[in-house]
């Protein structure tokens, strides 16, 4: 079984959580969804970033759906903030796997912290920080210290692509103890209980999107209805075998 699927500019690993979980070890994890693949059209400093990360998973039931229309195959989805919860508990009792959760605003990392060490009484997680929304030199300084001091081997980063893929990029090489990289956009979010998933009927109707949407109309009404948009159009152009990759 080949186990990756070209989409547009990338490959995707289409893996079951199940084998991401045995074979997550070290190394950066990314989860792609429709919005990040628009960013990936454009910004070729992500593209190489994604191109070289160690395991890149669909974040799209949409997505899934409109690939195996086109090209009649499976696509496995990995939604990240499905995929965290997976990961601590499946690690509940390995010691050798800490936390440090890193984005969000205000306390929200924090609140994450308290949630998921409650849930699977242990102190899995071992250090939250939400940034401001401009990180300046000296904040940077002061978080990679943070986490350092942690002693974390895992960090989940949260601060919404391409921002979180980048400052990932720029940074593990300072970072001490931590093997394992993800960067998984509001998963922090959707731990601290500050936003709520979609209902499970929904995401499985491919209508997280519209539950999200509704939620946000405001931040996310250019983003889902016209900047994404286009995807649609790319990957039938990559079924017709018209689409060029924009970096080649």
């Amino acid at each position: 079984m080949n186990k990756t699927a070209s989409i547009l500019n990338i490959q995707i690993n289409n893996i079951s959580s199940d084998e991401l979980l045995h074979s997550l070890n070290d190394g950066l994890l990314v989860t792609p969804n429709i919005d990040i693949l628009m960013h990936l059209q454009e910004d070729e400093q992500l593209h190489s970033i994604i191109q070289d990360a160690d395991f890149v998973t669909c974040d799209s039931m949409l997505l899934s759906v409109y690939y195996k229309l086109l090209f009649h195959r499976h696509l496995e989805v990995i939604r990240g903030s499905n995929f965290l919860p997976q990961f601590y508990n499946y690690h509940k009792t390995n010691s050798e796997i800490t936390i440090f959760l890193f984005g969000s605003t205000g306390q929200t990392a924090q609140m994450a912290m308290k949630n998921i060490n409650t849930k699977i009484q242990r102190n899995i997680v071992v250090g939250a920080v939400s940034p401001s929304m401009d990180i300046n030199d000296a904040e940077n300084k002061h978080i990679i210290q943070q986490i350092n001091q942690s002693k974390a081997t895992v960090l989940v980063v949260g601060l919404g692509c391409p921002k979180q893929e980048k400052w990932i990029t720029n940074h593990k090489a300072e970072l001490t103890h931590v093997r394992i990289f993800m960067a998984l956009g509001a998963t922090i979010d959707f731990e601290a209980g500050v936003k709520k998933r979609a209902p499970k009927w929904l995401q499985e109707h491919c209508l997280e999107w519209f539950y999200r949407l509704v939620q946000e109309p405001h931040r996310l009404a250019k983003r889902y209805l016209a900047y994404d948009m286009p995807i649609f159009y790319l990957l039938l152009k990559q079924r017709l075998e018209l689409y060029k990759n924009p970096f080649r």
